[in-house]
C-alpha cells in the first residue's frame, strides 16, 4: 500500500519492517529447529569439524534471539531495534573471524559465515536509516 510522498507500509509499519522481520522471523525458527536437533543428538555437524556443542549452543541461542527482537521490532519496541543491531553487529564480527581463520571458538561453519555477513550488513544497512532510527526514537 503506497502513500503518497510517504515510505510505503504494511498494516501501519513501514514495508522494510514487514519484509526484516518476516526474513529475520524465518531465520530465528531455522536457527532454533538446527539448533535444538543439533543438541539433541539428532543430527551431526561432524562433518562440518566444528564443535557440535559450541555450536549447537550458539545457534540456539542466535535463534531465540533474533526471535524475541524480531517481535519487539514488530511491535514497535525500541529494545527491538537495539537488540537486532547489536546480534548483527556480533553475528558480523564472529563471523568476518571465522572467515579470516582468527577465532571460531564458537565452531561457525565458514560457509554459513560467508552468506551470514552480507546479511547482516544489510539488516544493519537498514535499520540504520534516519526514517527506521526515527520510528524507534534512536
Amino acid at each position: 500500500m503506497e502513500r503518497p510522498g510517504k515510505t510505503p507500509a504494511f498494516k501501519g509499519r513501514f514495508l522494510g519492517v514487514a519484509i526484516l522481520v518476516a526474513v529475520q522471523f524465518s531465520i530465528g525458527v531455522i536457527h532454533v529447529i538446527f539448533g535444538f536437533a543439533l543438541l539433541s543428538g539428532s543430527f551431526s555437524v561432524a562433518a562440518l569439524s566444528v564443535t557440535p556443542l559450541v555450536y549447537s549452543i550458539y545457534t540456539s541461542a542466535y535463534g531465540l534471539l533474533t526471535l524475541l527482537f524480531t517481535y519487539l521490532v514488530w511491535v514497535g519496541k525500541r529494545l527491538g531495534w537495539i537488540g537486532t543491531v547489536a546480534v548483527s553487529l556480533f553475528v558480523i564480527l564472529a563471523d568476518t573471524l571465522t572467515v579470516l581463520d582468527l577465532l571460531n571458538v564458537l565452531g561457525i561453519p565458514k560457509f554459513a559465515a560467508v552468506g551470514e555477513i552480507p546479511f547482516s550488513t544489510i539488516v544493519l544497512g537498514y535499520l540504520l536509516q534516519p526514517h527506521v532510527k526515527a520510528k524507534y526514537n534512536i
